[in-house]
């Protein structure tokens, strides 16, 4: 699952040299690709596939590179199996044994027992490989939650022993020099010259003698609390990172003006890019961007190409604006050096930390170092010099407790130890942290999104989050689980409203949920029917059961981080915490919004999502309808009326059975012949009606004129108000509906057909909506019968009303919403194509110009 660790390889286990790579380095380098492109989506393999794979692999295992360290206990160069209950074999040597087997699995081809594999450049993919290479050369089987949860080969090694019945102390929370914060310092730094740095307080390696403890008051014994999901080192954890944040220093209030300079991190991720477009759009502020790369070139290449990939500029206007920082938010003072971190204190005005790991597998210990840690950093910063407001991207995340009864935004978060997902507790350990900083006179704005759905305008979203996911597997699936409400709103929206927070100094330091207006089965089920789409609703676990036997039978490469999601435990948890939780309320959002005139928040849509549902499909994660596609709605419309041999043209009859020109010509025929149509109008989706304003039409013609025989229809199409209703040339005729059939004669002969229907300033409105003015001729050649047709009173309502069919397959609410919704659509279309030439009319009327332009004395 690609997030903020895709390529930080940063500073885990570097005892060595970058000349001195061994070959097991060079190997992973050359399988590197093939991981990423799995983990983008473009191998196509799941997590079962990906343990045959290895599993059917050399048994022996790959053998040790040159330069590779001699063995260590309990791992030689055959690999053979471990024993648990083996008392000279001790952790220690167990957590080397796993380091080596992960480090073969890293673009260094090293990792120290106490560094976390993710942290180190690993990927998901990398996690499924190391747990099959670990059950088959070191006989230590441990479950992908477990390698996911802590994923430091020192709590592996742990937590394997452990299920073998030997005791095995629990870690110390970890506070290395890697994770530090400032010691206390004075309540007001001096603004006239650069601080000194903060001390840092010496710590203990959570492989050394235990530390003091964290607190006095002992946790409950989780293990007698059913409703718990949390792991006690985890909560450990937790509760020494909340204690970070009571190092920081006591500040005075920033001045309260718009910001000129801001950092921004997280300005390669899906918000954080479509942010950093908004803070350039809607304030004059220079923005630093923190990026990770090699140095400031790569650095830029890569917030580019992300730019890019989300359909926003990147030019030479919003190069000048901004200045991208080489860095990473997991590592002391960013990553920054001393100097440009003093600089940026004394210089910067507001501080946005956007970036953070969104990956639903990893556990808590995995996940701190980005989501917790580095929001800690960013307090630190918001602090050092000057003081400067701090706005936290949060998440709605905090209250994923199943079972919690709302979720406003002065609400309580859920209990801690009911969160079960790394991600979710990470998120609720930042906020926290945060709030404690607030104590310290720190302004901090929490925003919490939800699901962040797709651009309403360009279409751009996020394949890697939950929410497109779902909605891409509704889609393609056609079923949809039983919920209760999708919190999520378009990502323009989110970000126009979190940059207003930034821009508006009234709103700092406030808690505000970015979550729209939640959606509802019914709203969701009806949306899918708008686009085409009709799902059937099933419970959870009917539906996931279904959905990953689909996606394992038919892998889609772009859904990859979904099979994983429906197949992790802990991953199912938020899922069903998610899917069941309450409708999040925005009382404060709302009033902000209303109070800058902003664009008010709406429910995410059909309408919304229609440039998403286009990109989705695109890119083959969901199906839009097509016109070969069985109709969901049809009915009949039946025309009769007369046509006459188009002025001065040829009969190019006079094969078996198609009219004379005598016959076409024979005086009594002076009033035109008879000429009727009975066609079938249908749709296949309200898409192709909101997209295209186009029906589908088959059928029959009968013209004697033309041919003894009627003309079947082969291809048929109506445009409903084409153009926009606007006359091609000046005048008061507005075309309300255009017909366009290729036909083709019982003689294998193909024809034309070219129909108008006109809303003209008269009083005649009910046959103008009924008459048809027609043109008729063989392919290739011009017109050879025009005339008008016409649908009778007395069939209209019958046909087009109350004969309208829609398909059976639907339930009875959904075929009565199917009938009112075409109704209303073309009753407005109709209504809007009537209204326009009386509008110009009047505005004729009420035209008072001296000088009449050339047409005018024409009317």
């Amino acid at each position: 699952m690609r997030d903020m660790n895709e390529d930080a390889a940063a500073n885990a286990g570097q005892h060595t040299d970058a000349g001195q790579r061994t070959d097991a380095a060079q190997r992973a380098d050359a399988g590197r690709a093939t991981a990423e492109a799995i983990e983008r989506g473009g191998g196509g393999l799941g997590v079962s596939e990906l343990l045959a794979l290895v599993m059917t692999a050399d048994p022996a295992g790959p053998g040790p590179a040159s330069g590779d360290s001699a063995p260590t206990p309990g791992s030689d160069a055959t690999g053979p199996a471990v024993d648990a209950a083996d008392p000279a074999f001790d952790q220690d040597g167990l957590a080397d044994a796993i380091a080596v087997a992960a480090g073969r699995h890293l673009p260094q081809g090293h990792l120290d027992a106490d560094a976390d594999f993710f942290d180190a450049g690993g990927s998901s993919v990398h996690a499924v490989e190391l747990a099959a290479e670990l059950e088959r050369d070191l006989g230590v089987e441990l479950d992908l939650d477990d390698v996911f949860a802590d994923a430091r080969p020192s709590s592996l090694a742990r937590r394997w022993l452990e299920r073998g019945g030997r005791a095995a102390p629990l870690p110390a929370p970890r506070t290395s020099d890697a994770e530090k914060l400032p010691a206390p310092a004075p309540a007001v730094l001096p603004t006239s010259a650069p601080a000194a740095a903060p001390a840092i307080l010496p710590v203990r390696s959570p492989r050394s003698a235990q530390p003091a403890p964290v607190t006095t008051l002992p946790l409950p014994d989780l293990g007698d609390d059913p409703h718990s999901t949390a792991r006690r080192e985890d909560l450990d954890q937790i509760l020494a990172d909340l204690a970070l944040a009571d190092r920081l220093p006591f500040l005075r209030s920033p001045e309260p003006l718009p910001p000129r300079r801001i950092l921004l991190t997280g300005a390669t991720g899906f918000l954080g890019s479509h942010m950093l477009l908004d803070l350039l759009r809607h304030s004059d502020a220079h923005v630093y961007c923190l990026v990770r790369g090699a140095d400031e070139e790569a650095a830029t290449a890569r917030l580019a190409e992300q730019l890019r990939t989300y359909r926003l500029p990147w030019n030479a206007e919003v190069r000048r604006r901004v200045t991208v920082l080489p860095g990473d938010i997991r590592r002391p003072r960013l990553g920054l050096s001393e100097e440009l971190w003093h600089t940026l204190a004394h210089e910067l005005d507001s501080v946005v930390g956007v970036a953070a790991a969104v990956d639903f597998l990893r556990g808590y210990q995995s996940l701190r170092a980005g989501n917790v840690l580095g929001a800690l950093t960013l307090a630190e910063l918001a602090a050092t010099g000057r003081p400067k407001p701090l706005h936290h991207i949060s998440s709605i995340a905090v209250f994923n407790e199943v079972g919690i009864s709302s979720m406003g935004e002065d609400d309580p978060f859920a209990h801690v130890d009911r969160l079960v997902a790394g991600y979710d507790q990470s998120k609720w350990a930042a906020e926290t942290a945060l709030r404690r900083a607030r104590d310290h006179g720190l302004i901090v704005s929490a925003l919490r999104p939800g699901g962040i759905g797709g651009h309403t305008k360009t279409g751009a979203y996020n394949p890697q989050d939950l929410s497109s996911g779902l909605i891409s597997a509704f889609g393609r699936f056609r079923t949809v689980p039983a919920f209760r409400y999708l919190n999520a709103a378009p990502v323009d929206w989110v970000s126009r409203v979190a940059v207003a927070v930034v821009c508006e100094p009234d709103a700092w330091g406030f808690d505000y949920n970015l979550t729209g207006v939640p959606n509802t089965l019914d709203d969701v089920v009806r949306d899918m029917a708008f686009g085409g789409m009709h799902v059937r609703v099933a419970d959870w676990d009917e539906w996931r059961t279904d959905t990953l036997a689909r996606l394992q039978a038919q892998p889609v490469p772009e859904l990859a981080f979904l099979t994983r999601v429906l197949q992790s435990p802990t991953a199912l948890k938020l899922c069903e915490a998610t899917l069941r939780g309450p409708a999040a309320s925005a009382e404060r959002t709302d009033a902000l919004v209303e109070a800058l005139g902003l664009t008010p928040a709406a429910r995410y849509d059909a309408q919304a999502q229609l440039k998403t549902f286009e990109k989705l499909a695109g890119d083959g994660l969901a199906r839009l309808p097509r016109k070969e596609d069985q109709p969901y709605l049809w009915f009949a419309e039946t025309t009769e009326g007369r046509v006459h041999r188009a002025g001065g043209t040829e009969s190019t009859a006079g094969t078996a059975g198609t009219a004379s020109t005598a016959d076409t010509a024979d005086p009594a025929d002076s009033p035109g012949s008879p000429c009727s149509m009975a066609l079938t109008l249908s749709i296949a989706s309200m898409y192709q009606l909101v997209k295209e304003r186009r029906i589908d039409v088959s059928g029959e013609i009968t013209c004697p004129a033309a041919h003894t025989d009627p003309l079947t229809v082969v291809h048929g199409d109506i445009w409903v108000r084409p153009e926009e209703g606007i006359p091609q040339q000046h005048g008061l005729e507005h075309p309300l509906l255009r017909y366009r059939l290729r036909l083709r004669d019982a003689d294998g002969r193909p024809w034309w057909l070219e129909g108008h229907k006109y809303a003209r300033a008269r009083r005649d409105l009910w046959r103008q909506t009924r008459a048809l003015t027609i043109e008729l001729g063989r392919e290739g050649e011009p017109a050879a019968f025009t005339g008008e047709v016409v649908v009778p009173a007395d069939s209209y309502v019958r046909d087009q009303i109350d004969g309208i069919k829609v398909a059976p397959h639907l339930a009875g609410r959904e075929k009565r919403a199917a009938k009112l919704t075409w109704l209303a659509w073309f009753g407005l279309e109709m209504g809007r194509g009537l209204a326009g030439p009386f509008a110009r009319a009047a505005a004729d009327l009420l035209d008072l110009r001296r000088t009449p332009n050339p047409t005018e004395r024409h009317r």
